[in-house]
């Protein structure tokens, strides 16, 4: 009987045994058919690896930008600048909120905001509005050290400035390229905010070429600045920043991760009057030229093309009343060119799409503003434009700054040229706006200045070369003057858009 039972279990392991040795057969010579009938290339092969889909290949983090440097580079050279003015000078201006001024009317008035050092002598780079109509400037180094600064020259149109202190072996910040900086590359604010110390603040620059329309304006209803000249032009290509930036922060330096100096703090854009996310900085290398000049004859020496286009908020409208796909426009619109000017020489026309200057594309207005502001009268510029389809290339040499007398029997024919009809601002629109005096559009006529412009039905004028206006006898008042051969209008939309254009008397 045991015989019996151990037979049957070693021929039940024996039948187990072949029927395993039959399924690898099987299982080897399936494998085998498949790789030898089938695409490989669907099959996973043999060495690949199996992960997750977000391995990084590393089991290393991405290092975190490292601001150590270039903030031990540049904080010793960025100063505290403070100024004193005299009582009659203690009413705020556009910008006292920007950079800490203010005081009250009757009493000394006190400001304070930031200026960075560029020589080892003592050569400090700020903004205009930082030190205009100062009676005393103080600047003061991150080390206590102390100065009384010289006011060197300053450049309203740029809003920059120069002062010179008594010193050697100062901190300086090595000046960079603002012509290589990109969108999303990383930067510092170096400054002093809100009175602090000096203050370290780091973001991205998340845009180039901003106008944002700040510059060389009193508040509507103002009177004009001391020193602030008629139709001046304005230029205005700022980098933008999302590093924190707030009132005394103005003059300061903004540098890249290598600690090199590549924008001049200018400006915030806010509700509140407080840091909300945007800062502007004038590009070092527009800053280079105008330094120099202030350096070495004490005023700009700028030269200029003689052309006129439209405002950034109103070039879209301008070319769709032209028939022209905004889209397509891969350059400058001419709207019109000064008679007797270096472009007039040059033979440039209304219509006219200038694309590129010196070799390098300009894709806005403010950058094609910037561009040219770098040059003194004389220098040659070459310019690719578009003409009917058709790309030309013209050199251009630069005029200095005409300044002239308009007739005032020529005032009438000049406000012809607007194609415009005016209108007493109500009360109504003086409050929605925040302005106490202007004249409204009630009217636009085809084939006039501001259709061409895309100055619409509505919009309120405040001022026509730097003056106020409140009637048509203002209006034509303010037209008998000019800068440079161009009339210069401020306004606000329907919207609420600032804007700020020029256009040649003779066009």
């Amino acid at each position: 009987m045991a015989s019996t039972k151990k037979h049957t279990i070693v021929k039940y392991a024996g039948l187990m045994l072949a029927s395993g040795l039959v399924s690898a057969i099987m299982a080897i010579s399936g494998y085998r058919y498949l790789e030898g009938d089938h695409d490989v290339s669907v099959t996973p092969a043999t060495n690949y690896k199996i992960n997750y889909a977000n391995f990084p290949g590393s089991t290393q983090a991405p290092a975190a930008p490292d601001f150590v440097q270039a903030a031990a580079a540049a904080s010793p050279a960025v100063v505290h600048i403070k100024t004193t003015y005299t009582s009659n000078q203690s009413s705020r201006s556009f910008f006292d909120d920007l950079f800490g001024g203010g005081g009250q009317s009757g009493t000394p008035a006190r400001a304070s905001g930031s200026g960075v050092l560029i020589s080892a002598d003592g050569y400090i780079v700020t903004n205009n509005h930082v030190v205009e109509n100062a009676n005393q400037i103080e600047v003061s180094l991150p080390d206590r050290r102390s100065f009384t600064a010289k006011l060197i020259g300053r450049d309203p149109n740029t809003d920059l400035a120069l002062l010179k202190v008594n010193g050697s072996n100062l901190p300086v910040v090595e000046l960079g390229n603002s012509d290589q900086v990109q969108v999303g590359e990383w930067v510092l604010a170096v400054g002093y905010p809100l009175s602090l110390n000096s203050t370290v603040t780091a973001g991205i620059i998340s845009a180039k070429g901003r106008s944002i329309g700040i510059l060389d304006q009193a508040e509507p209803g103002q009177r004009q600045r001391q020193g602030e000249q008629a139709g001046s032009t304005a230029v205005e290509s700022f980098l933008q920043t999302d590093a924190a930036i707030n009132p005394g922060n103005s003059g300061g330096a903004l540098v890249n991760s290598n600690g090199q100096l590549i924008g001049i703090n200018a400006a915030i854009a806010s509700q509140t009057g407080s840091y909300a996310g945007y800062g502007f900085a004038i590009p070092i290398n527009l800053a280079k030229k105008i330094i120099s000049d202030l350096r070495s004859y004490g005023e700009v020496r700028r030269g200029y093309l003689g052309v006129s286009f439209p405002a950034p908020s109103a070039e879209d409208q301008l070319l769709k009343q032209q028939g022209i796909n905004p889209g397509s426009v891969q350059g400058v619109y001419i709207t019109g060119v000064q008679q007797g000017s270096a472009a007039a020489s040059a033979g440039l026309r209304e219509g006219d799409i200038i694309q590129s200057i010196d070799g390098t594309k300009v894709a806005s207005s403010a950058e094609f503003s910037e561009r040219i502001a770098r040059h003194r009268p004389g220098d040659k510029v070459q310019l690719s434009y578009l003409r009917n389809g058709r790309t030309a290339n013209t050199s251009v040499t630069l005029k200095g700054e005409q300044t002239a007398s308009v007739p005032q029997s020529s005032s009438t024919a000049l406000q012809s040229k607007l194609g415009a009809s005016f209108g007493a601002l109500p009360s109504n629109v003086k409050q929605y706006y925040g302005v106490s005096r202007g004249v409204l559009v009630t009217g636009v006529e085809r084939g006039g200045y501001f259709e061409r412009a895309g100055i619409p039905k509505n919009t309120v004028i405040f001022r026509i070369n730097g003056q106020s206006v409140n009637s048509d006898a203002d209006i034509n008042t303010a037209l008998t003057a000019s800068r440079n051969g161009m009339v210069r209008i401020e306004g606000i939309t329907p919207d609420g858009m600032r804007f700020v254009v020029n256009f040649p008397t003779g066009a």
